[in-house]
């Protein structure tokens, strides 16, 4: 599969899982089930985690320059995520723009962050 579409895919991903499992800590009215802080960091944990491996599958089909391919995909992945949430947070479910960029908008930085990362590690790996 070309690398574009597989970015693209795997950050479609990386937003989907997240936002399909939140609903099962949400009642239809938008209240949390359970501790709005254990929530979130269930949804954070789950998402690093995912992105990780992605991330880890996405570097299988990369041949170079992995800190530029990393940082790459973790925009891509980045932008995905606001796009959708700003359709389907803020404009559907109402949400204030100030609030989700508090509360969830700020880790999505955390895409680009790790892409890169890895990248750097992979190419500080590889050149020895």
């Amino acid at each position: 599969m070309d690398k574009n579409i597989r970015n693209v895919l795997y950050g479609f991903t990386a937003w989907l899982v997240p936002f399909v499992v939140s609903f099962l800590f949400y009642s239809p009215k938008g209240e949390p089930l359970y501790d709005a802080q254990i929530v979130h960091n269930v949804l954070i944990v789950l998402g690093l985690g995912l992105c990780s491996y992605l991330l880890i599958k996405y570097f299988e089909g990369i041949k170079k320059d992995y800190a530029k391919e990393g940082l790459v995909a973790g925009v891509t992945w980045f932008l995905i995520s606001v796009i959708l949430d700003m359709f389907f947070i803020v404009f559907m479910f109402g949400m204030p723009l100030v609030t989700w960029a508090g509360q969830i908008g700020i880790g999505y930085l955390a895409f680009p962050i790790l892409g890169a990362s890895m990248g750097i590690v992979l190419n500080c790996k590889l050149k020895k």
